[in-house]
């Protein structure tokens, strides 16, 4: 395109899915808020309490800000790759330093309450997610944002990060209606079973959990609403491929 023109609209239905995966994000977070306060007592650190700041920060950081770094590709379609990349790369580890804080907060919680720890199929499968979320976004950093990664080991890592971080957020997803369930057998087991409201809501918020991982899913994996390649990244990828492949771009080889 020529200098001044406006940059190319996005595919058709892009915007709107994106739209209704930030809704359910923050629909996410405010019914969290409401199970925690209405029912639970709230969220405070040196207190009974502490232990409400896991699920809050667990759903804020590997949930809803690991789904919004896995949609940045698609969001910022016609940005400069390095300044999306490192969109991408700092959301993800905003998410990390959440989701830390919501683990520091179940181990001191469990421990001012003689609560033993890391026995459930909850936690398991949590510190799991959280151990392979911080590698891979270790192992991103060093193969995509910071250089030294030869551009042959990067094509050939890509679609292992790209299977992980999808693999990840599902995941991440599916730890959190374990601790959902968990919850409430642990807190209202005598009347989860009589639709009480807690209940209801906890259960409601499980399932905009899914939509929301549904939707992310969606829009990360449709072929069409992949980010294309800028002319300079394409012209830069054609640079590679004449080295590494030894076609000259006059035809000899």
């Amino acid at each position: 395109s020529m200098d001044g023109a406006p940059p190319p609209a996005s595919p058709a239905g892009l915007s709107a899915f994106v739209a209704v995966s930030q809704l359910l994000g923050l629909t996410l977070l405010a019914t969290t808020g409401a199970w925690l306060g209405r029912y639970r007592g709230g969220v405070a650190w040196h207190s009974p309490l502490q232990f409400n700041a896991h699920p809050l920060c667990m759903v804020l950081g590997m949930v809803f800000l690991q789904g919004d770094a896995l949609l940045v590709y698609r969001v910022f379609r016609h940005e400069a790759k390095r300044s999306t990349k490192a969109l991408h790369a700092l959301l993800h580890g905003l998410a990390l330093v959440i989701a830390l804080v919501g683990i520091i907060a179940v181990f001191e919680s469990h421990r001012a309450k003689g609560i033993p720890d890391m026995y459930s199929l909850h936690s398991w499968c949590g510190m799991a997610a959280f151990v392979l979320y911080l590698l891979q976004w270790l192992l991103g950093c060093g193969f995509f944002l910071f250089p030294g990664a030869s551009f042959s080991l990067r094509g050939r890592y890509k679609p292992q990060h790209i299977f992980f971080g999808v693999a990840l957020f599902v995941l991440s997803i599916a730890c959190c209606l374990l601790g959902i369930t968990e919850m409430l057998l642990f807190k209202i087991s005598d009347s989860y079973s009589h639709f009480v409201p807690e209940g209801v809501l906890a259960n409601t918020l499980g399932v905009m959990l899914v939509a929301f991982g549904l939707v992310v899913g969606y829009v990360v994996t449709r072929e069409e609403w992949k980010r294309p390649l800028l002319a300079e990244e394409l012209a830069l990828s054609m640079d590679f491929k004449t080295l590494t492949e030894g076609d000259s771009p006059g035809g000899g080889s």
